[in-house]
């Protein structure tokens, strides 16, 4: 099947002796022996595992071209769990413009455990090559990045990890699984927050690991984490994730039309100063993200010609679109980045990230023009 069918028939695949139509939700925190001691369904406590998370995880594998997946309470509890994969020693290379939260995880949490990060510019091979150490073991790519929107190189990043024997991994969470596959590049892992694209309704919070085989080394680790440390995504959660990742493909293509129909209408406002989208001929990475991507996402970033003061006041005067973080929901999304990230947040001060939703592209670009009508733009 293609992947508009598999995301609505795929469970069908992996559902466990059902005949719902759609799937049933299995609450129960642990589940029966037989006499003799054995659980003949294969579940025995929901920190283990779960119908439900069985369900999501398969399917996750299945849409995304992998072998098999772990889901997780989150999507940072995913990247967590990635580099508590690897061991004290270890060399990263991450991208210097990645999302704030794996930054912090990084630096914050994993330096502690004698885990070392370079963060380069990713969409630069070279700079990439020249950070690469005998100690390195994990290549990690966002693309396109999330708020720069820069575009990397998936084959060109995938050659150079296993040319030095490390792990490539993707967080595609911006991309999703509708838009762009990694393992068609060469890449071990991907990761997503679930809680975006896939889930798409801003009611779920959750992450995923998936593999791209069934012999990898690093993933098994990640599974013994995810039951061991117990992050794991609730029952419900998981059906929720499940029931919102059957109308992705059509979300997906829609938001990526809207967006571009609104990164064309910033481009040419007096009162914006840079847009940041792939779909722009203008971007520097525009024609890989052509070859990498089905279309081009439904995030965009644009800087407004002023200063914070300015990106604030275009922020506060927005109507239809909401104030709030995240991206993926059906609803669209404004926010001023670089004071949700914190004091060294790298991200320019008068950017402005925008999730474009579902919503009529006209009704989106009609709020945002009246919004920076307000600079007298």
């Amino acid at each position: 099947m293609r992947f508009e069918s598999l995301v609505i028939h795929g469970y069908k695949e992996v559902a466990l002796g059902e005949k719902d139509v759609s799937p049933s939700i299995h609450l129960s925190t642990t589940f029966e022996r037989e006499k003799d001691g054995s659980f003949p369904e294969g579940y025995s406590y929901t920190r283990r595992d779960n119908p439900n998370r069985t369900t999501l995880e398969q399917t996750l594998a299945l849409i995304e071209g992998g072998a098999q997946a772990a889901a997780f309470a989150s999507g940072s509890a995913a990247s967590t769990s990635i580099f508590m994969a690897l061991k004290a020693g270890d060399h990263i290379i991450a991208p210097n413009d990645c999302y704030y939260g794996t930054a912090l995880i990084l630096s914050e949490i994993f330096t502690r455990w004698n885990l070392t990060a370079s963060f380069v510019d990713m969409a630069d091979l070279a700079s990439v090559k020249a950070a690469m150490r005998k100690e390195t073991r994990l290549l990690w790519v966002e693309t396109p990045s999330n708020p720069l929107m820069k575009v990397t190189d998936l084959k060109g990043v995938a050659d150079l990890a296993h040319r030095a024997g490390a792990l490539a991994v993707a967080d595609n969470t911006v991309a999703s699984p509708a838009l762009q596959s990694p393992f068609a590049f060469g890449f071990d892992l991907v990761l997503h927050s679930t809680t975006k694209y896939i889930s798409g309704h801003s009611d779920v919070l959750g992450g995923a690991v998936i593999a791209r085989d069934t012999g990898n080394e690093a993933f098994q680790r990640i599974r013994d984490i995810q039951i061991c440390a117990g992050g794991v995504p609730s029952p419900f959660d998981c059906w929720l994730a499940l029931r919102g990742l059957k109308t992705m493909a059509l979300r997906v293509e829609r938001q990526s039309q809207n967006a571009l129909a609104v990164a064309k209408f910033l481009a040419a406002h007096a009162a914006v100063e840079k847009v940041y989208y792939a779909g722009l001929p203008s971007h520097p990475g525009h024609e890989l993200a052509a070859r990498q991507m089905k279309h081009f996402g439904g995030l965009l970033s644009f800087q407004v010609k002023g200063g914070e003061a300015e990106a604030f006041a275009v922020a506060a005067e927005v109507g239809m679109i909401t104030r709030a973080t995240s991206l993926g929901g059906v609803e669209s999304l404004i926010e001023h980045r670089a004071s949700m990230e914190g004091p060294t947040s790298r991200t320019p001060k008068n950017l402005l990230r925008l999730s474009v939703g579902i919503e009529s592209a006209d009704d989106l670009i009609a709020d945002l023009d009246q919004a920076l009508g307000a600079l007298g733009g």
